[in-house]
């Protein structure tokens, strides 16, 4: 809520009266990561041999995943903003794979007398996983909740913009210029994201996004990266080999450089919006301990966290569905509209046995 002494300043909300962040979720004791992890893969028929497998990465971290107090500190810089801003609306918090959970959360939401909320996702980019299955999960805990639920309207995806990509640049300058050595023909700049199966990209615009995104970041970066000087790789396939996924995969990709002469690389994880287990550990630990091996000069940049800049892009989203701020966006595409085209991010073929990625 807005913090008192702002009541008659406050912006018209008539039309929402409270903000949903949805999120992923994670464990948050070692208790908890078989149980995430089955919940993550429920009706995907996969063993908990294979669940253990995932489970002992989460096991190098003490058993928690960061994302859930990420989850924490975004929410309480946005009551700060919203109510800097004299944006009356409360906040509520459910996940999709753990406590809370979100269909607990919308029964909360109910049970207090919201009947129409905004969402906003943790997602930048379009994909099933990231986009139209957070929209399926709503509709689901609308569904189950029955009479009294809800509207629940989601936020537009923000890959492209400035409040989301300003940040991204602030901390790729900084990792560039942290390295020991000068920036030379042997330096490049890679940006990651989580692969996801070629059936799902071909489906939405995921792909593109992101060489959108990561062009506008090195177009905007100080001169320090070069038009040829990046490269977009992928991270934390699952499944069968035998399933094509996106690539090529970080580790692959530092192996090709390293033969090519590369010397120094600035990983970005462009994909994520928290240093959540997929950095934590298919970047800072196998990535770094494959550029070890290969006497690569290795740093990571920061994803953006709660950063002041990208906790206001949340807040501008909220203020363009009132009609309250333009809408912003950066490069050729225009900002992405605030219902999803009909068919976008369509569900791949998922195969039997698939084992999930940590978050």
């Amino acid at each position: 809520m807005a913090p008192s002494g702002f009541s008659a300043l406050l912006i018209d909300v008539s039309n929402f009266d409270a903000l949903l962040v949805l999120s992923f979720g994670g464990p948050e004791a070692p208790d908890d990561v078989l149980p995430f992890l089955r919940n993550v893969t429920k009706g995907r028929n996969v063993p908990d041999d294979r669940l253990a497998v995932v489970a002992e990465q989460y096991a190098i971290f003490g058993g928690r995943s960061p994302i859930n107090d990420h989850c924490r500190q975004l929410i309480a810089a946005l009551e700060v903003e919203l109510g800097e801003h004299q944006i009356d609306l409360p906040i509520y918090w459910g996940n999709r794979n753990w406590e809370p959970y979100l269909d607990d959360t919308v029964a909360t939401m109910a049970a207090d007398g919201v009947t129409r909320a905004l969402v906003y996702v943790t997602s930048a980019f379009g994909s099933y996983s990231g986009c139209r299955q957070y929209r399926e999960n709503l509709e689901a805990a609308r569904t189950e909740l029955g009479d009294g639920a809800p509207l629940l309207e989601k936020l537009r995806l923000f890959y492209n913009h400035p409040g989301f990509l300003d940040p991204v640049t602030e901390h790729v300058v900084a990792a560039i210029k942290s390295h020991d050595r000068p920036l030379d023909n042997s330096h490049r700049v890679i940006f990651t994201a989580h692969s996801i199966p070629t059936s799902m990209a071909a489906a939405c615009d995921y792909e593109r996004q992101l060489r959108e995104a990561a062009t506008l970041v090195a177009e905007a970066s100080q001169g320090l990266i070069a038009p040829d000087g990046w490269d977009l790789v992928f991270q934390s396939r699952s499944g069968p080999p035998q399933v094509p996924w996106l690539e090529p995969d970080i580790c692959d990709h530092l192996e090709q450089l390293t033969a090519d002469g590369t010397r120094a690389v600035t990983v970005v994880p462009l994909g994520f919006v928290s240093d959540h287990m997929e950095v934590l550990y298919d970047l800072d630990t196998q990535a770094a301990e494959k550029a070890i091996e290969l006497g690569l000069a290795f740093r990571r940049a920061t994803t953006v966290g709660d950063h002041p800049r990208f906790v206001a892009m949340i807040r501008e989203l909220i203020q363009e569905r009132l009609n309250e701020a333009p809408r912003l966006h950066l490069g050729p595409s225009g900002p992405w509209p605030d219902n999803c085209p009909e068919g976008h991010c369509a569900p791949p073929a998922r195969p039997v046995g698939q084992r999930p990625s940590p978050s």
